[in-house]
């Protein structure tokens, strides 16, 4: 399968976008300056946005939710939003990097141990950072993650697929990668694209807007590190005790298996699926999303 056509349709993360910031600033890490924000006081949740590729801003509304009782950390990974690279490419954007850069943020930040909310593409960075630094970890959230391995790669292009109208995405994703990079062009690509995310089709406006982020050139960097060190952490998380929330939609393009095979990689974890929800479990099951993260949070 092309890493072209992974780069239309894998994790890509939506959501609307707030600019109020509690605090903000630069953590610095060898060739890249990492840009956060912070939002309230208590126990510190870092949450890791998908894509990859894409920047932390549609993140900003779920940080606001959840730090009414904690701290929550959204940051833009190298090479997105504010966190920018003199280059862009295999040597400046890999796994193993993106690992530094979190570290080099907990560092900035004076963090002892904090929470790990990964969303998508996110969830399989949260994951791998547990594989690394088990023991900066209070508690791991993956929210409709793309799971501990590489296994998704076999179905989810199908499930994309089965969501949306397959001629559109391709027509408008062509016409992006032969140079018409126009706002209304990644647009068009985004409304074709949205109804795979998420269940409610209210959404899809502010989705396909979030979508006009998409950066492919870094998405792709990605998906070929990954591929290439044949991503998988099952083995290195036998060990990991921590406390782990895996939560998803039923009707999510990440299927029930992956979160079943992370279930059994982490040893202390619990799943939870939610109903008429698609990728987005804070915008098509709100109530529940946060009733069931809020618990989570509140056990220790």
């Amino acid at each position: 399968m092309k890493l072209k056509y992974f780069s239309t349709t894998v994790f890509l993360i939506v959501f609307s976008v707030s600019f109020y910031a509690q605090t903000e600033g630069y953590a610095k890490c060898k060739d890249v300056s990492i840009y956060y924000r912070t939002f309230g006081k208590g126990k510190p949740i870092l949450i890791i946005n998908g894509g990859p590729g894409m920047n932390s801003n549609g993140f900003t509304t779920l940080a606001q939710k959840l730090s009414k009782k904690n701290e929550t950390i959204i940051y833009d990974q190298r090479g997105t939003g504010r966190s920018l690279l003199a280059k862009t490419d295999s040597t400046t954007v890999t796994m193993d990097l993106m690992i530094e850069d979190m570290e080099c943020l907990r560092k900035e930040l004076k963090i002892n141990k904090w929470y790990i909310l990964g969303h998508s593409f996110g969830g399989m960075l949260a994951s791998y950072y547990a594989t690394v630094h088990p023991e900066n970890i209070e508690g791991i959230i993956l929210s409709a993650s793309g799971g501990i391995d590489l296994d998704l790669l076999s179905y989810v292009s199908a499930n994309v697929n089965a969501a949306t109208n397959t001629d559109s995405v391709n027509y408008w994703t062509n016409k992006i990668s032969d140079g018409d990079t126009t706002y209304f062009a990644k647009l068009q690509r985004g409304k074709a694209l949205a109804p795979a995310y998420v269940f409610d089709r209210k959404y899809i406006p502010i989705i396909a807007e979030r979508l006009t982020q998409s950066n492919m050139h870094l998405n792709g960097l990605i998906w070929t590190d990954m591929i290439s060190s044949k991503f998988d952490c099952a083995t290195k998380l036998n060990n990991f005790k921590k406390p782990v929330l895996i939560i998803q939609g039923k009707q999510d393009i990440i299927e029930e298996r992956t979160a079943l095979k992370a279930q059994k990689a982490f040893q202390n974890s619990k799943i939870v699926l939610l109903n008429h929800c698609k990728h987005y479990g804070w915008l098509d099951a709100e109530a529940e999303y946060f009733k069931e993260i809020d618990s989570f949070l509140a056990k220790k």
